[in-house]
């Protein structure tokens, strides 16, 4: 390797972890005062008149606040979508109307993910969610192992499932 090669590596990688730190002091500043520790209570009825609820179960659980006017939420849904095919997920439905209204947001974009309707955002208030879409990653005992907020991957969220699962608080 010659040496203007391997300065351009060390370059592209000291470029990487900057952007990688980056992203991750991002993340911090918008997850700060959002819930740690027990998840809150979290009570409800899904737009289908099922009663909900988040407490310690069996396993993992993602719990994603959303809304229908939300252009990130929608973005997004495939993937949260694509998790609840593998995982337990409990969307919360944040000031977006009525049941029926958040019912008939679900059928015209194609969604089957249970939604618990928060019209007046009580919920919100009580989880500290100040933006959507904002994710909660709850393991079996019933912590809250993981925050995130803004656009989440798939494949993010499987991992911080998976991780909570196999190694619950």
């Amino acid at each position: 390797m010659t040496g203007w090669l391997r300065r351009r590596w060390k370059t592209l990688l000291v470029e990487a972890l900057i952007l990688v730190g980056v992203l991750a002091a991002v993340q911090a500043w918008q997850s700060r005062g959002l819930p740690e520790g027990a998840a809150p209570p979290l009570q409800g009825v899904l737009t289908n008149g099922e009663p909900a609820t988040v407490d310690a179960g069996g396993t993992a659980r993602l719990v994603v606040f959303w809304a229908t006017w939300c252009p990130v939420c929608k973005a997004e849904e495939g993937n949260i979508e694509a998790v609840a095919r593998d995982w337990p997920v409990l969307s919360v439905a944040m000031q977006s109307g009525k049941a029926a209204e958040v019912q008939k947001h679900l059928q015209e974009r194609g969604l089957s993910v249970p939604a618990l309707v928060d019209e007046d955002g009580r919920h919100a208030a009580l989880w500290k969610v100040r933006g959507v879409p904002t994710h909660f990653v709850i393991d079996p005992a019933g912590q809250i192992r993981f925050r995130v907020v803004g656009y989440a991957t798939g494949w993010g969220l499987r991992v911080r499932l998976w991780w909570a699962q196999r190694f619950p608080a």
